[in-house]
């Protein structure tokens, strides 16, 4: 039995509200359980230095966690004058995740910072911030296209993650906190709303697993990454 109760291949309640924000060009509030990632795109008429003159678009992404996002305090980076490590990989994860959706030609030569600020975390912060991020994406992209700045669609196809695992001994869908605490495998699928992978984070937590386990995971993935693709679809329509 889980701990919230849900069925092996259950997600926790998902939640996407667009427009969070007044000011971003594309915005959405997701929930995933108790996990709460803000995600805004803001637009840029400029690349960085090494792609410039090149005609090619960039996608890149900022990570947070709120103070009290935990059950404790933590204490601001800003504080500290540098990110951690864990915030500068989740940062770039969530970047080339991103960019993977991405026609970058088609784009043009300009930038979209994808933020993504996490208010309250239970587990998957990655993972939501990735599937939310497009979300804020998607409607920067509408902006530019209704403009008339693009020509083509530059977004190919979704992007959104999920977590799966071995907890208990049983193969789980969309850990949270105290599964992902307990979990003797942990992993991160990254993956389009097609179903190719973008990337796969997998790790033993305490316990090794077999080729059939990591199989099992996959197909839980997939259906999760599905489930999470329909509900992008649904609140950027």
């Amino acid at each position: 039995m889980r701990p919230s109760g849900r069925d092996l291949n259950e997600m926790r309640p998902v939640s996407i509200e667009t427009g969070f924000t007044k000011h971003a060009e594309g915005s959405c509030l997701i929930k995933m359980g108790d996990t709460h990632v803000l995600c805004t795109a803001t637009i840029e008429d400029r690349v960085p230095p090494f792609i410039k003159g090149s005609g090619l678009g960039w996608v890149t992404a900022e990570y947070g966690m709120l103070p009290r996002a935990t059950n404790t305090r933590m204490r601001r980076e800003a504080a500290s004058g540098k990110q951690g490590g864990r915030t500068v990989e989740i940062q770039r994860l969530i970047g080339r995740s991103l960019r993977a959706g991405v026609d970058r030609v088609a784009l043009g030569e300009r930038q979209i910072t994808v933020d993504c600020d996490v208010i309250q975390a239970d587990g998957g912060t990655r993972c939501a911030s990735i599937t939310g991020g497009w979300v804020a994406l998607r409607l920067a992209v509408n902006k530019l296209m209704k403009a008339g700045d693009v020509i083509s669609d530059p977004l190919v196809d979704p992007v959104a993650a999920v977590s799966c695992g071995i907890y208990a001994g049983q193969p789980v869908l969309d850990l949270d906190y105290p599964e992902d605490s307990e979990a003797g495998v942990d992993g991160n699928f990254i993956m389009t709303g097609s179903g190719k992978l973008i990337e796969v984070q997998m790790s033993a937590e305490g316990s090794v697993f077999s080729r059939a386990q990591m199989d099992q995971l996959m197909d839980l993935a997939e259906k999760g990454v599905g489930e999470l693709a329909a509900a992008q679809k649904a609140a950027t329509a």
